[in-house]
Order: C-alpha cells, then sequence, then structure tokens
C-alpha cells in the first residue's frame, strides 16, 4: 500500500541528520532512498523501524508509523529522496540538510493553530516553503481539529495536508490542548521530535539559538499524571542550566521557548492567559526569567499579539524609544491565528500596559536569526494577501539573568 504521507523531520541531536516519518494502513518495510541533488537519483538508501499506532476510537484503527533517521548528511547540501518501500514509494520530495555552523542565520515561520478545515495561511505557506522562503516550520501547537476525529482520519488527512510543507522543511512541533483526547496518542505517535519523551518536550540547536519546546497541557491535563509535570519541571531546569553554562551560552546566546498556550494575553474569551495568576506563569516565568529566556513564542490564541517586554506583569523597556534593544525582561508572541474550523477570537477592548500590538487577521509569524545579537521577527497577514503588518528587530548586546539588569 502506497505510504498516506512523507514527512522529513529534524532529529537535531545527531548534527547531519534527518529524520524521515510516514504512515501506512499495513506492515511494510521501512526506507529512504535518497542522493545529492544534481546526482545520481537513490544512490544511498537507509532503513528504520515501524511503531503500530492502534488508534482509541471505536474502530481501533491500526496504522504503522515509519520512522527512518538519513544521517552524515553534508550541511547545506540538497537531497532528493522518497521513502516507502518496493510495496509502495511516496512522491518525490527534496530537502536541504541544516548548515550547523553557530554564524547560521536560519528563517522560521511559526503558528499555531491550523486546522484541516478552514486552514486559510496554508497555501500561502505551502508556496512559501516551496520557494525556499524557510529553513525550519514550528508548529505551536493544535493540529486538525482534532487529530483523533473520525477515528483518526482527520489526522491522516491533516498530516497529507501538511506534506507539502514538512516533506521539504524540518517540522518541529508541541503538543496542545486539541491534542489531549486519549492522552495525546495522535500527537505521541505521529511525530518524532528529538529525545525520548514521545515528542512532549525537548530542545536542539541551530545558528546562535537554544531552542526549546514544552508541553504546556502539562499543567492542565493532571488526569494523566502529575509526574509529567514534574518530570518536564526537572528536565527543564536542567536544560536552562546547561544551556547557561558559559561556554554553551557564548555560542548559542539566545535561548528561545515554545509552548502552546500563553503566560499572557489580550483576548475576551476567559482563557488561562487571560488571568494574571495563570496556571502556566507560577509554573514557569520565574524559571524562564532566572535563566535569561530571550524570547517567548506561543499560540492557542486564535489571534496574534506582540508583548512589549514583561515579567511579573510589567513591562521592563529597554528604553522608551527602542523598547527592544536590550529589552529587561523576555519578549513573547503569540500566533495562533493560522487558520482552524473555530474561527478568530475577539480582542479584550481594555488590554493591559503590556500589549503592544495586537491583529484579529488570519496569518502566521516569520522569523530569521540573523546573529547572536540581533533578531527579526515579522507578522503576515492571509486576511491582507501576504501583507506584513507587523515587525520588529530585538537587539541584545548580552545574554542570560545579568542582562535584565
Amino acid at each position: 500500500m502506497l505510504p498516506s504521507r512523507c514527512t522529513s523531520l529534524i532529529r537535531v541531536r545527531v548534527p547531519g541528520s534527518m529524520a524521515v516519518t510516514w504512515t501506512t494502513f499495513n506492515k511494510t518495510e521501512s526506507k529512504v532512498e535518497y542522493g545529492l541533488l544534481g546526482g545520481r537519483l537513490f544512490e544511498m538508501s537507509a532503513k528504520g523501524g515501524t511503531t503500530l499506532f492502534v488508534d482509541s476510537g471505536e474502530e481501533k484503527r491500526e496504522l504503522y508509523i515509519h520512522r527512518v533517521t538519513l544521517t552524515g548528511l553534508k550541511p547545506a547540501a540538497t537531497y532528493v529522496y522518497h521513502c516507502g518501500s518496493d510495496e509502495g514509494w511516496s512522491d518525490v520530495f527534496l530537502f536541504t540538510a541544516l548548515n550547523d555552523s553557530t554564524s547560521f542565520s536560519p528563517r522560521f515561520a511559526l503558528y499555531g493553530d491550523l486546522g484541516n478545515e478552514n486552514p486559510q495561511s496554508l497555501a500561502r505557506l505551502q508556496k512559501e516553503t516551496q520557494l525556499g522562503m524557510y529553513d525550519v516550520i514550528l508548529h505551536i501547537g493544535d493540529f486538525a481539529y482534532d487529530m483523533d476525529e473520525d477515528n483518526a482520519r482527520i489526522g491522516d488527512e491533516f498530516m497529507r495536508q501538511i506534506q507539502s510543507i514538512a516533506a521539504y522543511v524540518p517540522y518541529m512541533t508541541c503538543p496542545g490542548n486539541h491534542e489531549a483526547t486519549y492522552n495525546f496518542s495522535n500527537y505521541r505517535n505521529r511525530f518524532s521530535m528529538p529525545g525520548q519523551t514521545e515528542s512532549l518536550w525537548y530542545s536542539w540547536n541551530l545558528g546562535s539559538a537554544h531552542i526549546i519546546s514544552i508541553s504546556t497541557e502539562v499543567y492542565f491535563y493532571l488526569e494523566f499524571g502529575l509526574d509529567l509535570l514534574f518530570k518536564q519541571y526537572e528536565w527543564l531546569t536542567k536544560d536552562l542550566e546547561e544551556a547557561n553554562k558559559p561556554e554553551n551560552r557564548a555560542v548559542r546566546p539566545w535561548i528561545i521557548t515554545m509552548g502552546h498556550r500563553p503566560m499572557y494575553c489580550s483576548d475576551d474569551d476567559q482563557d488561562d492567559c487571560t488571568k494574571f495568576d495563570s496556571y502556566v506563569s507560577p509554573g514557569l516565568e520565574d524559571l524562564f526569567y532566572r535563566y535569561g529566556v530571550d524570547l517567548e513564542l506561543w499560540a492557542h490564541e486564535h489571534t496574534y499579539e506582540r508583548l512589549w517586554p514583561v515579567y511579573g506583569d510589567k513591562v521592563y523597556n529597554g528604553s522608551k524609544d527602542q523598547p527592544y534593544v536590550n529589552p529587561k525582561a523576555p519578549v513573547h508572541i503569540i500566533t495562533g491565528s493560522a487558520g482552524c474550523r473555530e474561527r478568530t477570537d475577539r480582542f479584550n477592548p481594555n488590554p493591559k500596559d503590556w500589549s503592544a500590538f495586537r491583529s484579529t487577521d488570519y496569518g502566521y509569524t516569520r522569523m530569521q536569526l540573523v546573529n547572536a545579537t540581533h533578531l527579526y521577527l515579522e507578522q503576515v497577514s492571509d486576511d491582507q494577501y501576504g501583507k506584513v503588518i507587523d515587525s520588529i528587530w530585538v537587539v541584545k548586546d548580552k545574554h542570560g539573568f545579568s542582562a535584565w539588569f
């Protein structure tokens, strides 16, 4: 049977590697054939393993998840590949192996809350990805709406929809509340992030950044066990300690986090982030501040919101004229308006002082990690045919806890 999807995902724990994941509906061999663009087609091959995923819906559908890791890739080289077996092959795709240099300036698209119904930003993201505009995609939780529905067929359909993005560039994820059914089983089985936590939390390095992906859902779905909350916090603390060792922060000064539910937001839907004492803030805000996290990326709210540098509900701008030049607290971006069946949210007409810019347009965010001191962010409105409606430069002469003073 032909593979239903073929999605390339980076395993950045091993430099020069790419993990390819796909699904079939019967058990077959797991094989990727690949070669350098312009060279002999499929001159190399790699084999991997298969995991049986039994969906917990009424039909107990069986899906075979295939994972193959390609190693020894040349940084910045472009490879052509297909995945499958002699029983059926995918289409032919290509990807560019990530540059492992700390001076690399990667370009990202980032968003959350993209569904298979009303995925308004998807076509623009597909085209821009295939034009080579992005090195990495960050999907900050909430997929398909919902992957478990119709006995996980909605999950199958969503993976086919994002294949035209995720088969070409690394598609990095974190879980959101819409993945919670059956203890996040569709999310944990369908994605292949670094580490050994079934993609729930992990970290990786790219260019001058250390990027941390977390599950905010451990603070909300306590029925799945308090141990996840404590395990993640313990891991997160150790990861931040390691990233802040002088020898590590010197080469990767930027620390960027991504998690689904924000600490702050000014939407009028009474979500957790509309309250000062949210579930997420006490668990993470002090920790992120103490270890000098520079940028925090969130979704969940079906809007775009840029905050002034904020800590403890107070604004800590770098200066009146240049708030993002040497800011005195982390910068927060909420980007959850990619498009889904729940439409966009509304804002509270009276936001707090930390709210800098807001939009209810469908869209997504672009980010470029320019160098050790400069990071660029801009918001694209799909409603306005790809117009950039907001942009900032975050400039930091120094990083870490001491940068706040």
